[in-house]
């Protein structure tokens, strides 16, 4: 799990390794050049595309599983864009 230093505690380090989870997560108060932020980017860029669809922008449905399959759908959809020769 790759998150920023305001989610850094003991108990959460703890709880995510019992979980099989490896926390990447930089120790407040220290400056370490782990390059966290190239990771996080990844993350933040997938959003930026799922956020191109309004539905998913602002979450409109209640129920869960319609919430799901919009999110399959645009996942899909942002995949397909991504193939060379395939312009969406």
């Amino acid at each position: 799990m790759v998150a920023d230093k305001a989610y850094h505690s003991r108990e959460r380090v703890v709880s995510l390794w019992i979980r099989g989870v490896e926390p990447l997560l930089p120790v407040r108060g220290r400056t370490d050049g782990r390059g966290l932020g190239r990771l996080r980017w990844v993350v933040e860029r997938t959003l930026s595309w799922l956020h191109q669809f309004r539905r998913l922008r602002t979450r409109w449905e209640r129920r869960s599983d319609i919430h799901q399959a919009f999110l399959t759908l645009a996942a899909a959809i942002v995949c397909l864009g991504k193939l060379p020769g395939v312009g969406l």
